[in-house]
């Protein structure tokens, strides 16, 4: 037997030892409890996805082309050979930007998710 410090207390872990004579069969198989939540929630994951996937392909492309024929050449005058380098710097900010954003909601969705499924 084992004495002193080096002795392991099972009540500090949260077991006593009553509870570690007891025996109970394990669950077969736990289901949601709330299933219409986990589908309205998917839908919702689905939809941001679906979203943020056609802001990343219609935003970068259209500023690319709008930058370069409206801003760079048409008000700022410059060659066709700058316009597609400063087009291009604008498309790859806007690439960035759709990221952070999608992050950023993909975040908030994901921590109000857990505070709704901690309330249970």
């Amino acid at each position: 037997m084992l004495r002193g410090k080096s002795r392991l207390n099972v009540e500090w872990l949260g077991y006593s030892p009553g509870l570690l004579l007891e025996c109970r069969e394990p669950p077969t198989w736990r289901g949601p409890r709330n299933p219409g939540r986990n589908e309205s929630s998917l839908a919702s994951t689905l939809k941001t996805l679906l979203f943020f996937t056609a802001l990343m392909i219609t935003v970068p492309i259209g500023l690319y082309f709008t930058t370069k024929s409206y801003v760079f050449e048409g008000a700022f005058g410059m060659s066709n050979r700058d316009s597609y380098f400063y087009a291009a710097i604008v498309a790859v900010v806007a690439v960035h930007v759709v990221l952070a954003l999608f992050v950023y909601v993909a975040w908030n969705e994901g921590s109000r998710q857990w505070r709704e499924g901690k309330q249970d």
